[in-house]
């Protein structure tokens, strides 16, 4: 399979990805304007995008075993997924169009060349990789799970994904847009 982005592209945001993070949240801070009724509609379409994150790492076993089982059954991509969600939902709880605009922007330049990176160490990792993408999509999940071998949800891996970070970095974004429509409440 022909890689969509180049490898010196794709290295390059996987590089950037993290400072690319910190001026999300600048912006983030900067043209939030929620209200209530942009907090009722946004923030539950986080909190789903950050239970399937949380859900999908306790799945991951890193480099040890090709994740096939919880959200990995419906798509390959499930912590990318649901920062897609966390995203959208804070955008329409900041009741910003350019924030959402931003973190597709982001999205598409960011978050798929990493996709596309991390596809290509699954196969040099993992034998059965281009049986198990044939059955699953790479984002947009399937309505009923791929067949494979069950894995029970691991606390343990979900601690050792470091995912409370993600809950921590949620939790940070819901006080600011709080603190921001306090005034409007």
């Amino acid at each position: 399979m022909k890689p969509l982005f180049p490898k010196p592209y794709a290295d390059l945001v996987a590089r950037l990805r993290v400072p690319c993070g910190f001026a999300l949240m600048a912006a983030f801070a900067w043209f939030a304007h929620p209200d209530a009724r942009s907090l009722v509609y946004g923030l539950p379409v986080s909190l789903i995008g950050l239970a399937v994150r949380a859900w999908a790492a306790g799945h991951l076993a890193k480099d040890r075993t090709l994740a096939s089982s919880g959200p990995y059954a419906y798509t390959r991509n499930p912590l990318y997924l649901g920062t897609l969600l966390v995203a959208a939902g804070l955008a329409i709880a900041a009741r910003s169009a350019g924030l959402g605009a931003l973190f597709a922007a982001v999205f598409l330049c960011i978050y798929l060349p990493v996709i596309q990176l991390e596809q290509q160490h699954l196969r040099s990792l993992f034998a059965d990789y281009d049986a198990y993408a044939k059955r699953v999509p790479a984002l947009v999940p399937r309505m009923t799970p791929a067949a494979g071998e069950p894995r029970p949800f691991q606390w343990a891996l979900y601690v050792r994904n470091r995912e409370y970070q993600a809950a921590a970095g949620f939790l940070g974004g819901v006080l600011l847009l709080l603190w921001k429509a306090s005034g409007k409440l």
